[in-house]
């Protein structure tokens, strides 16, 4: 995944990161020092729709530059943002329980006991559900095993 990041940052193009009808010196004046991604690139090089991009910054998970022209500007480092906010979304958290950790996660300096104790009620949270699916398939093994007609006549 990096090697392809790499590559999108570092094309030869000198219009990276901005739209093609956008001039160097609106970039320049709009988005002063450093590579930027548009929400395409920024989707393309962490492997999520531009959709989901959007939303994330929607729920607070993301910040954007806007140029003159209203179109977002991510700085590189989003990359590894939005590949975590994926993680977080596939371990089961919502937009509003990832919202006040991310800042946790993405900066050393700003960790409290606020991350580990969030995961952790997330985690009892999922290990209370398994506990209670469990005993579902429990009683529904016993209900078929009591209406299986078709075992019980052999």
């Amino acid at each position: 995944m990096r090697d392809r990041v790499a590559v999108i940052i570092d094309a030869p193009d000198p219009r990276r990161g901005y739209d093609r009808g956008m001039s160097s010196k609106q970039a320049d004046t709009t988005l002063a020092g450093g590579d930027v991604l548009s929400v395409g690139r920024l989707a393309d090089a962490s492997g999520v729709s531009t959709r989901s991009i959007r939303y994330y910054e929607e729920q607070g998970l993301l910040e954007s530059r806007r140029t003159q022209a209203g179109h977002r500007r991510f700085a590189p480092e989003t990359i590894d943002r939005v590949i975590l906010i994926q993680r977080l979304f596939a371990a089961g958290l919502s937009s509003r329980e990832i919202e006040p950790v991310l800042p946790c996660m993405v900066d050393e300096s700003a960790r409290t006991s606020l991350l580990v104790d969030v995961l952790r009620d997330h985690r009892e949270r999922l290990a209370q559900e398994i506990r209670k699916q469990r005993e579902t398939v429990r009683v529904l093994d016993e209900v078929i095993e009591e209406f299986d007609t078709v075992r019980h006549r052999r």
